[in-house]
């Protein structure tokens, strides 16, 4: 629709494209408002953002300090001469927690093996068995060997058929220490056979092999051809 107005010789057209302009700026004017009321809100998301990221990477560089630290101090312990002071150290840094805690156990449960303190050794081994992870079974293996035939010969194969699983990282450990168990119970054929499938094991040390083939000459055994 075109609409012509005469004023005075002149001519104004009013279209419908001035409308529209007019419409258009009333939509910027009312957008411009609400921008003025809501700026704030990207404002504190681009913030919180921004934040959230710097924090994050805060942490990861706080955590990774306070394992360099802790992997310092267990090296410094280990590396201390005295050993009632590396015992000390290697506790303190158990109770601090950490990845470093069960490592730490560990080598105390040594030290204190070293200093013939049976019964603090083994408590400390004892502390940390019961569980399906690398440590809790080492140190179920070591509490094993320092008792010995001290131990039930149930309670005794119980635990070492639980390592003595086929996969397990401690199998061919588990199942030497089975054999020792045998002999102990005055079981030599028993002995016997489990060091033959010892020779015949996958992934078995030279040094075990050699062990093995003397154990059962020892028993009275024969080795194979």
């Amino acid at each position: 629709m075109n609409v012509t107005i005469v004023f005075g010789g002149s001519q104004v057209s009013n279209t419908d494209g001035f409308i529209e302009e007019v419409s258009e700026e009333v939509r910027k004017d009312k957008l411009f408002a609400l921008y003025k009321k809501y700026a704030w809100i990207p404002v504190v998301v681009i913030c919180s953002l921004v934040g959230g990221a710097g924090f994050l990477e805060y942490q990861k560089s706080a955590k990774a300090n306070a394992a360099s630290a802790r992997g310092d101090a267990l090296i410094a312990a280990l590396n201390q001469d005295d050993a009632s002071i590396r015992a000390s150290e290697l506790a303190l840094i158990s109770e601090n927690g950490g990845d470093e805690a069960p490592i730490a156990k560990l080598h105390r449960a040594g030290v204190l093996l070293e200093q013939d303190d049976i019964t603090g050794s083994l408590a400390v081994y004892d502390s940390m068995s019961g569980g399906d992870d690398i440590y809790s079974q080492v140190a179920m293996l070591k509490a094993i060997m320092i008792r010995g035939n001290k131990m039930d010969n149930d309670t005794r194969m119980q635990a070492l058929d639980a390592i003595a699983t086929p996969g397990n990282a401690f199998r061919v450990i588990a199942m030497e220490q089975k054999a020792i168990a045998y002999i102990d119970m005055g079981n030599s054929d028993k002995a016997i056979e489990i060091f033959s499938t010892l020779i015949e094991e996958a992934d078995v040390s030279q040094a075990l092999i050699a062990r093995s083939k003397q154990m059962i000459l020892a028993l009275g055994g024969e080795l194979a051809n």
